[in-house]
């Protein structure tokens, strides 16, 4: 399975926050954890950029001022998400151990909400330091050994989570050819559900060819011609984009949650909620006043 951090059960949350005196976050938490489940509803993240120093800032911004946002703004929701995907690149830079301390312990408030997490890697992550700083989920069962790779089905679609990291701090990705083996497997093996397909590199038409990644052609060939696959979702390049191939998979490229490359793309998040027959995003711009905040794009799934 991909890096999972599972909901705090009640029982635990209600230990830990009664012994750390948490008070206002303490209720707080607890009401959301009490809100009911959408099981349809998705927050999807990507390019969180934590550094273990919370001060750290990088391109004018601070990086943890925007993830405990966004992370406020998912609990604020009226109910709670079928689950959290934060797609790659969630260290600062080079994926140190401290990174991931401070990483995980600001998201312990989305577990104490009652969501469960899924977290790809990306070229800024050290996958062996990520393993390492989760000692529950560290020995947990993988469908490969040395990848974050999983299955995940809901009752509308089958996400399918790719581990794109070929080497930390290297620009490019690379799947490799057992994972493409086990994707094209794993798809085979679920041909009637509508499948979404996430990794933290763009595709050679999904954006710039030399930073993104460097087998697209073969993953193309994979999900092309299975027609329950309706999307390709990455993140890496630090833009806001939805488009269409020529075999009608939608590539969605989500925004950054920490900075952007250029002023007038939008940090934020994505409100994905799965329909029957396509999913319907809306983004959230941590800058409110951002001409895309609110944006809504319907995706319509291509025909079996």
């Amino acid at each position: 399975m991909p890096i999972h951090l599972p909901p705090v059960s009640r029982r635990r949350f209600l230990a830990t926050s009664l012994l750390a005196g948490a008070g206002l976050i303490f209720r707080r938490n607890l009401l959301a954890a009490e809100k009911p489940l959408d099981e349809h509803f998705w927050a999807l993240l990507s390019d969180t950029h934590i550094a273990a120093d919370r001060k750290t800032v990088a391109r004018d911004i601070n990086m943890t001022g925007h993830l405990k946002r966004v992370c406020s703004e998912v609990i604020a929701e009226a109910s709670r998400p079928a689950g959290v995907m934060v797609n790659g690149d969630c260290a600062f830079n080079s994926g140190e151990p401290g990174d991931y301390a401070t990483f995980t312990d600001l998201l312990q408030p989305l577990r104490e909400a009652g969501m469960p997490l899924h977290l790809t890697v990306g070229n800024h992550d050290d996958r062996e330091h990520f393993w390492n700083s989760l000692v529950e989920e560290k020995n947990a069962p993988r469908p490969l050994a040395n990848h974050n790779v999983a299955l995940i089905e809901t009752p509308r679609a089958n996400w399918l989570i790719l581990d794109s990291l070929e080497k930390t701090l290297s620009t490019p990705g690379l799947l490799g050819a057992a994972q493409l083996e086990w994707l094209a497997r794993t798809l085979d093996a679920h041909p009637s559900k509508p499948a979404l397909v996430m990794g933290h590199h763009q595709t050679a038409n999904g954006g710039d060819p030399k930073s993104g990644l460097k087998d697209s052609e073969q993953l193309l060939e994979i999900i092309r011609p299975r027609k329950q696959v309706k999307a390709y979702i990455y993140g890496h390049t630090h833009v806001w984009q939805v488009k269409q191939d020529e075999s009608g998979i939608h590539l969605v490229n989500l925004p950054p949650v920490a900075y952007v490359f250029e002023k007038h793309q939008p940090s934020g998040w994505v409100r994905a909620n799965l329909k029957s027959d396509g999913m319907r995003l809306e983004l959230r711009c941590l800058d409110r006043t951002h001409k895309a905040h609110g944006q809504v794009v319907e995706l319509n799934w291509r025909k079996a």
